[in-house]
């Protein structure tokens, strides 16, 4: 892998309300934490509470919006985030092929 990977931002992606909250920005374009709320099955406290986990870790950028905050997702740390997984993927590919590989080779001493 080329980059390090991010545990805090993998931390907030893990959860699925996060998720969920982050399909509907990305989906919307924006959203608070009423119109979000109005879309889930949690309260709207819960997801202002995700939210800020989200911004926490910059996937997320809220501005003010009356009394509320409107919030959108960073695309560049959104993009920084799928390449992340892509790295981690292609790694654990590249494991289990050699894992397979290793695999096939006892299969077949035994075989012998």
């Amino acid at each position: 892998m080329t980059a390090e990977v991010d545990d805090g931002l993998w931390s907030a992606i893990g959860d699925p309300t996060r998720r969920r909250i982050l399909d509907l920005l990305l989906v919307e374009g924006h959203g608070t934490a009423t119109s979000l709320s109005q879309r889930m099955p949690v309260t709207r406290q819960a997801v202002a509470k995700h939210l800020t986990v989200l911004d926490r870790v910059g996937l997320v950028r809220g501005s003010p919006a009356g009394r509320e905050k409107r919030y959108q997702v960073d695309e560049r740390q959104f993009e920084r985030a799928v390449r992340q997984l892509a790295e981690v993927g292609s790694a654990w590919d590249a494991r289990l092929n050699r894992i397979k590989r290793i695999a096939e080779a006892i299969q077949r001493t035994q075989e012998d």
